[in-house]
């Protein structure tokens, strides 16, 4: 998936990483293909199985599952670290040159704290001029900081939520949906930007000084895996 965007750095075509964690994937948007980066974190291993894809690299503290002892390529970290692991595959993506991230098992399940770290996650990898996207049940996450996207109507009056997340952000406009801003105050105590609606064959999504997490609505994943 790739956003237009407008800033000082560039979201063409990237090497990809894809990331598995141990929360609860909804389905695949698409495979990886040859030449992109796929590891493994924890738990994420159990997603690769059931998918039939084999990572580069398995690592974490294995908390969350065994450690499996027929894969060739396995990093054990030690529980008490100040990364999660899913952290710690976005470094590891970051050091093999990656520049997109796709990350699944990110939310849900058990860990509610693991959702809200994964949307720093996001955030992390954005000002290290990657781009990470973090997927839900028929919804994907990114960030965007000083800059603006374009994102596509993938659904019928698509559902896009956009909050400020790192304190307040400015001049933020939204335009091809049915509530528009412009030259906006967005504020990180209140969730203004959520449940708007895409209207338009794309909305863009500005903002001049801040970071905003953009979320927007997909097709079901089974869908998509049928019409491709």
């Amino acid at each position: 998936m790739l956003l237009r965007t407008k800033s000082g750095r560039d979201d063409q075509k990237m090497k990809r990483c894809f990331i598995f964690a141990a929360g609860s994937c909804y389905g695949l948007r698409e495979r990886p293909q040859a030449g992109d980066v796929v590891i493994a974190a924890d738990g994420g291993y159990r997603i690769c199985l059931d998918e039939g894809i084999r990572p580069d690299l398995v690592l974490g503290d294995f908390d969350s599952m065994d450690e499996p002892r027929d894969f060739p390529n396995v990093l054990r970290v030690p529980v008490e670290k100040d990364d999660t692991d899913a952290m710690l595959a976005a470094r590891k993506g970051l050091e093999q040159g990656c520049g997109e991230f796709h990350l699944y098992g990110g939310t849900g399940g058990l860990r509610l704290d693991h959702t809200l770290a994964n949307f720093q996650l996001l955030m992390f990898l954005r000002r290290h001029g990657a781009r990470g996207y973090l997927y839900d049940r028929d919804f994907v996450f990114t960030a965007v900081e000083n800059e603006s996207i374009t994102v596509p109507k993938t659904k019928e009056r698509g559902l896009l939520s956009v909050f400020a997340v790192d304190g307040p952000a400015e001049g933020v406009w939204e335009q091809g949906v049915q509530y528009t801003l412009s030259d906006a105050h967005l504020a990180a105590d209140v969730p203004m930007g959520v449940s708007n609606c895409i209207l338009d064959a794309q909305a863009t999504i500005r903002v001049d000084r801040g970071m905003l997490i953009v979320g927007w609505e997909l097709p079901p994943a089974d869908a998509i895996l049928q019409k491709g």
